[in-house]
């Protein structure tokens, strides 16, 4: 395990010492906790970003998509537990 030197301001030590407090935990562990959420989110929006290019991409090759009011209907019954087939895909701006 690596050590890693961050300034503060008085300030914000006073802070992260009271949210740790009332969060029934160290200030080191309270700063731990506060920088794995925020590398997990920066991570999950990059998978986020990368998927919807991936996505983009796929779009712009074929031209397909979902109609809405199809898709729509199709997963709302998949919330109600059914199992509806897929709609079939058309090409954009014919029908969709």
């Amino acid at each position: 395990m690596s050590t890693t030197t961050i300034r503060l301001s008085d300030e914000l030590k006073a802070r992260i010492a009271r949210a740790a407090e009332h969060s029934g935990t160290t200030p080191h562990g309270f700063i731990l906790g506060a920088l794995e959420e925020k590398v997990g989110e920066a991570e999950r929006r990059h998978d986020f970003i990368d998927e919807a290019q991936r996505r983009w991409q796929a779009f712009v090759a074929d031209g397909q998509s979902f109609a809405w009011e199809e898709m729509r209907d199709y997963l709302s019954q998949r919330a109600r537990g059914e199992d509806p087939a897929l709609p079939a895909k058309k090409t954009f701006g014919q029908g969709s």
